[in-house]
């Protein structure tokens, strides 16, 4: 497949259109300005995430930036930590690439925030995603565009898939995941009839490690609206590589 996971890292590669693209989901920045005001006291990892992120650019060498939307955490306009995060990435990462934005549920006023602090290199979708070449990207809260439909691979996130697992004494984990598998073009038809719907389908896990997400083998419900009708023959594969089978079978 075109969509390459970095291994041990949430991100992937994907080559299309004669590009080399890094994409990454859920960086959610300003996460623990929120969490504060819901009485949980972390130091900031603004620091730590953007490096992440940066080192991964750095190795990769893109040619753009793809972000599956939840860049930002503020659910409407950030405030001044989150717009000085925000404002520290996208001058990083615009030093080496371009960045492309899928618009997520959480980026709200991301468009304006990103004219206001001047990054002409950044550039906003609609909630319905962005196409290259023969790929589509969508945040996933929301029903994609039939270009991105129509597209021969479709990458979302919003999930934040996990997998629990317990070993044979009882211990129990959680780790991210990537979920593969097909679109199912059931669900799309009413709005999109005449989408193709059928093409390769990835899930990303979350960039930002403290969110929590979907335990996707624990029956924990999905967030998105298309999930998981949406999809079919779909495997779960931890970040290191490993292939767990079918999410729905573990």
């Amino acid at each position: 497949m075109m969509v390459q996971p970095v291994p041990d890292r949430p991100a992937a590669t994907v080559t299309t259109g004669g590009k080399r693209l890094l994409v990454a989901a859920d960086y959610h920045a300003g996460l623990e300005v929120a969490l504060r005001r819901e009485g949980v006291e972390l130091r900031s990892a603004a620091e730590d995430r953007r490096e992440a992120l940066l080192d991964l650019v750095r190795d990769e060498r893109p040619d753009r930036v793809v972000l599956l939307g939840d860049v930002a955490n503020a659910i409407g306009s950030p405030g001044d930590e989150e717009r000085a995060e925000l404002d520290a990435l996208f001058g990083a990462l615009t030093e080496h690439a371009p960045v492309s934005i899928a618009k997520g549920n959480h980026d709200g006023d991301l468009a304006e925030v990103v004219a206001d602090l001047g990054h002409d290199d950044v550039t906003v979708s609609e909630g319905d995603g962005l196409r290259i070449g023969t790929v589509g990207f969508a945040h996933g809260h929301t029903w994609p565009s039939r270009e991105v439909l129509d597209a021969g691979t479709v990458c979302v996130a919003h999930e934040h898939p996990q997998v629990r697992l317990e070993d044979e004494v009882g211990g129990a984990r959680t780790e991210r995941a990537w979920l593969r598998g097909r679109l199912s073009p059931g669900p799309f038809r009413e709005r999109a009839p005449d989408a193709r719907a059928d093409g390769a389908l990835v899930v990303f896990p979350a960039f930002n490690d403290r969110v929590g997400g979907t335990w996707v083998n624990e029956n924990d419900g999905f967030l998105s609206p298309f999930l998981p009708e949406g999809m079919t023959d779909a495997e779960a594969y931890l970040l290191d590589g490993t292939r767990l089978g079918r999410y729905d079978r573990l």
